[in-house]
């Protein structure tokens, strides 16, 4: 017996002695290959996916920038990890991205802070504020360089917010809005059934209208059913896809409310915390890459739509008198000074963003030319104007 059972444990004890040394040699193994770059055990986990929603409808070219965004970051990272970006009301409605990505719903989003109105009004100043004249290319420099990106983290955890926050995007000066007939003075707009967002719904309201904040899907549907006057969305591509010249043949543009914004692409912060380094890089980058195509991609597609919106929809379009542009800024000073009263974080966001606006603009102005002049120079074509 004793016989039998040293015949049956000494191939146990050589199979044990066999198996530590290949675990130990594999560990060594391992250790070499990421000494040596290779990214084999990361692709033995498996891909990681990432759910996404945008806060647009498909037919909205803003969804086509989530989609940009999504395939950068699954083409940079080859395949290491997928976003799948779904549209607006595909899990949650557009204004509650920030509570389901913040509690895990969703892994990330994408669209504008304006639509966090309600969660802190400071967070609008990203996107709907004055911004002091700045375009919105400049408030992505003071966002990246001026101290913005941390008086935005700095928001989220007043708040509560779950997330990692990324703007980007630059978009154009938006129209004043789309409305029966052109706003030739203030007085105009009083009464008027008007749609728009974030800090421009106070801006709006002090100049005299009924302000209803709705999601882009919406608001050609309330303009149908006369439960809307008047509304502004954002560009030529975007409004014409979801329907403006069908309920409207007047645009009226150029505006304060909404000279600078940004979208803003964000992830659960759980989610984007537990990434390896070189895919959290890699989001960075991607960001930013993203960015730059589509404010060129924009000037494209929303020159060839304003072309059409004139030429097949009929649309006209009229400069906003300057006299109501010049309201604007009036209303915004005394807007900005009362929120900053009772609110330290709007009036810290308020002094960065005045501070640089101050220097960035100085040089803006100074460095660059006149471009009213040589477009008239080469295609003698003047300025919409208002009509009296």
């Amino acid at each position: 017996m004793r016989n039998r059972i040293k015949k049956s444990t000494a191939p146990q004890a050589q199979t044990g002695a066999s198996r530590r040394k290949f675990l130990s040699g594999a560990a060594a193994g391992t250790a070499a290959a990421a000494t040596m770059g290779f990214p084999a055990i990361a692709r033995a986990q498996g891909p990681i996916n990432f759910r996404f929603q945008s806060t647009w409808p498909t037919v909205d070219i803003f969804h086509e920038f989530a989609l940009d965004f999504a395939k950068k970051i699954n083409d940079m990272t080859g395949g290491d990890l997928k976003i799948e970006v779904l549209p607006a009301g595909a899990v949650v409605p557009a204004f509650g991205l920030l509570d389901a990505v913040s509690k895990g719903t969703l892994d990330g989003g994408h669209g504008v802070l304006g639509y966090n109105y309600g969660k802190q009004n400071a967070l609008a100043l990203f996107s709907s504020g004055p911004a002091f004249g700045m375009d919105a290319n400049m408030v992505l420099a003071w966002h990246k360089y001026g101290g913005g990106k941390e008086l935005l983290a700095k928001l989220y955890d007043a708040i509560g917010g779950n997330v990692v926050s990324f703007l980007t995007g630059p978009m154009p000066t938006q129209p004043f809005g789309w409305f029966k007939k052109p706003i030739t003075k203030t007085e105009d707009l009083k009464g008027l059934k008007f749609r728009t967002n974030g800090l421009a719904i106070d801006l709006f309201t002090e100049m005299g209208a009924a302000v209803n904040a709705l999601p882009g899907g919406e608001i050609v549907p309330a303009l149908d059913r006369g439960l809307l006057d008047g509304a502004e969305f954002n560009n030529a591509a975007s409004d014409r896809a979801l329907g403006f010249p069908d309920v409207s043949k007047v645009c009226m543009l150029q505006s304060f409310h909404q000279a600078s914004e940004t979208f803003e692409i964000m992830f659960n912060k759980d989610k984007y915390n537990a990434l390896p380094t070189q895919l959290k890089a890699i989001v960075d980058n991607a960001v930013e890459a993203a960015s730059a195509d589509m404010s060129w991609k924009a000037v494209d597609r929303y020159s060839q739509d304003y072309q059409r919106l004139q030429k097949e929809d009929g649309v006209k379009f009229y400069k906003t008198p300057d006299t109501i542009l010049q309201q604007q800024l009036v209303v915004w000073d005394q807007i900005v000074a009362k929120k900053a009263e009772t609110n330290p974080l709007f009036k810290e966001i308020d002094a960065s963003q005045r501070a640089f606006a101050a220097r960035a603009m100085a040089w803006d102005m100074d460095t660059n030319n006149n471009r009213r002049m040589a477009y008239n120079h080469y295609f003698g074509r003047k300025a919409p104007q208002a009509k009296s």
